[in-house]
């Protein structure tokens, strides 16, 4: 992992996410063109951020950790290009992603 990507520390509720790179082969070894290619809906949480802040000041923790899969939303997120690194990044509050993928 690129050394930008460690020093980057989302704030509050924000989660940083790479998001899993496309299908561009089936199994039976047909290349899909990228028009044809659906949207990737999952990734993996990079960085935590420390949670959202209740009013009384008191942190609510983020419920997923780094390495973690998730399921994503098909938009939102903010895209995140970081230096010397050509891999794609999506900040995504808590509440925006929608499901934790188990093993």
């Amino acid at each position: 992992m690129a050394a930008a990507v460690k020093r980057l520390i989302p704030l509050l509720d924000r989660v940083l996410i790479k998001r899993a790179e496309a299908v561009t082969k089936t199994a039976g070894g047909i290349v899909i063109p990228e028009k044809a290619q659906s949207k990737v809906l999952h990734g993996e949480v990079i960085a935590v951020g420390p949670g959202a802040r209740k009013e009384n000041g008191e942190f609510v923790p983020v419920l997923v950790k780094v390495g973690d899969k998730v399921l994503l939303p098909e938009y939102g997120g903010t895209k995140v290009s970081l230096e010397n690194d050509e891999k794609e990044y999506h900040l995504f509050r808590e509440s925006d992603i929608l499901a934790k993928i188990e093993n």
